[in-house]
Order: C-alpha cells, then structure tokens, then sequence
C-alpha cells in the first residue's frame, strides 16, 4: 500500500515537469529522420547541381577531419545528398563527401549568398551563387559535427548500419529488432539496428503500436511484430507529410522534436490524445520516455528512475493507486 505522505512528493514533481514545458525551458532535441529527410529535400531544390563556392568556418571544433582538406571541396558541384542514421550527406564532383552530424542542438539555415556569420551560434557557411546554407548551433556545447570524406568507404566508416524502415520487410524488421533481446525503446532508438530513430519518434511509434517501451523484443507475439512495423512506417510517413506540409516550399526552420500534435512525447502530465488518460514518464540520465499506461501498458504505472529510486516500495504500481495517493493529499 503507498503511504498517503509520498502525495505531496508526486503531485509537485509533475507540476513542476508540466510548468517547465510551458515555460519552454526544455531544450530541443536532436534532428531524426523525419526532420533529416525535410532537411534533405529543401536542399535539393536548392543546391545539386550547384557549385560550392566556398566553405567559412567560424568554429575550429565543428570540423573533425584534416583529410581530405575542406578547401578541396570548394568549386566543385554537389552531385547528390543522402541520409545516413541522423547524417546529412552531401556529395560532391571527385567522390567527395561533407557529412553534416546536428547533434543535440545544431540547426540548418538558407540565407542569401554570403551571409554573415553574425552571433556566437553561427559555425559555418557553405556558400552557393543561390544562397548560403548556414549551420548554427544553440546553447555552450559544440557537439555538432563536419566531416570531409573520400568515397563510399569514408561513408561507410561512419554509416552504424541500422536497416532502412522504408525499405525493409517485416521479416528484416523483426530479424534485426531480434538479434539481442532489448527493450522495444532500446531497440528502436539503437542506430546499428534501426536508422534515424531517437527519442521521439520511438515513443509516438509504440504509443500508436499499442505498446510499453519496456516490452522486450524475444516476448512479443507475430500480430504485435505486424503492430509495430505498421506504426513505425506509418508514423515516419505521417510527420514526414506533417513536416513537408509545413514548411511548404520555403526552408524547414522550425525543427524541434516537441511538437502540439504529437501523441505522447513532450506531453508529461497532459490528456492522451486517444483515451485521455495522464501522459507519464521514465526519466533516464538526460532524455525521457513518455508513454501511456492506459492505451500502452494495461495501466501499469512503469518505475520512473528518479522517484521510484525515492519512494522505492511505496511507489505506485497503476493509475488507480497514483490516482487515490493523489485524492488522499488533496
């Protein structure tokens, strides 16, 4: 039974997390593949075919290779560009590669030809006759990242070999999510098992697949392997058309991994979008799960790692008990 005391504890915990939000103090998140692949198709229209004209640096750190040299890249025309994992890949005349890694907090700008690189978030611009493309990066850390690379074997150094979900079958999907037993959230947000999915997409996909993050890949059954690969395919698609949507024909500058629309993610302590019932979440290092228990876990309420770690026995197993500890404080 929880002790009515820990009420207190739990009520202020998520108020706290919900006024956060609102207050808009969460960072955003890193760039996954539905945002990579809007990224990669508004420059397209814009630069293949294209010559780059010069490459400015403003950071030492963002570049991480010293061969091939950046200026060898200069005056040579993008071929194609490809996404690799979380990547933006852009090929140039001479099998040349810039690979562009965004991390946490780097974003993608189009600008007019030779924008300035005004402000201390500004790393870089890779200047074209049409118009700058201009990477900033928010915030003290500099994890974002430009390589320069020779061929496909520089693009497969850095490739972690996670399938394709666009292009795989259920059987490849099942096989790779199989080959070591891990948490459904684990195995999907694993770069060398699944490509581009991270934190947020993972929970929107096992949110529309009816299914708790903890599940572990070996227990599930042939219709919930159908479940899952349908909702991740359809789910990517559906932000893709959201994000493409969105931007229209200009260039997507409204990257962020919290949006209204999504179903659970970023939602702690909102109504699901389906049932109603509290959004929740477990709280890992600097990232979160948020999920259901109503529509994902049968009502299990899943151990948060802060709280329960605090509150130990008396931690509230489902939504009844949280509900009532909640009812005995008020």
């Amino acid at each position: 039974m929880v002790r009515p005391e820990w009420a207190r504890v739990i009520s202020l915990a998520q108020k706290s997390e919900v006024a956060k939000r609102k207050r808009g103090l969460q960072a955003d998140k890193m760039p996954e593949l539905p945002d990579i692949t809007i990224y990669i198709a508004a420059l397209e229209a814009r630069i293949v075919a294209q010559p780059i004209e010069r490459v400015r640096l403003a950071s030492p750190f963002l570049l991480r290779t010293a061969q091939p040299p950046i200026t060898d890249v200069e005056g040579r025309v993008v071929r194609e560009l490809r996404r690799i994992g979380k990547r933006i890949a852009i090929g140039v005349e001479g099998d040349l590669w810039l690979v562009l890694h965004l991390m946490i907090a780097g974003r993608l700008h189009w600008r007019p030809p030779g924008a300035k690189l005004a402000g201390r978030q500004s790393l870089a611009a890779f200047d074209f006759p049409s118009g700058s493309l201009v990477l900033t990066e928010a915030g003290t850390k500099r994890r974002a990242s430009l390589l320069v690379l020779n061929g496909e074997e520089g693009l497969r150094s850095i490739d972690p070999g996670g399938i394709d979900i666009f292009t795989s079958d259920l059987s490849t999907f099942r096989d790779a999510l199989t080959a070591e037993n891990r948490t459904l959230k684990r195995a999907l947000t694993d770069p060398r098992i699944v490509s581009g999915i991270g934190n947020a997409y993972s929970d929107e996909i096992l949110h529309a697949a009816q299914l708790s993050p903890f599940t572990l890949t070996h227990k599930l059954g042939p219709h919930e392997w159908e479940r899952l690969f349908a909702a991740a395919r359809r789910t990517l698609m559906l932000w893709i058309d959201r994000l493409r949507a969105e931007a229209g024909g200009g260039f997507p500058e409204k990257v962020t991994a919290f949006r209204k629309e999504m179903a659970v993610h970023g939602r702690y302590g909102e109504p699901c979008l389906t049932c109603g019932e509290k959004i929740q979440r477990i709280r890992y290092a600097d990232n979160e799960t948020n999920y259901c228990a109503r529509c994902q876990t049968g009502g299990k309420v899943l151990a948060d790692r802060g709280l329960s770690r605090l509150l130990r026995s008396d931690w509230p197993r489902t939504l009844e008990e949280l509900e009532a500890l909640k009812r005995r404080w008020k």
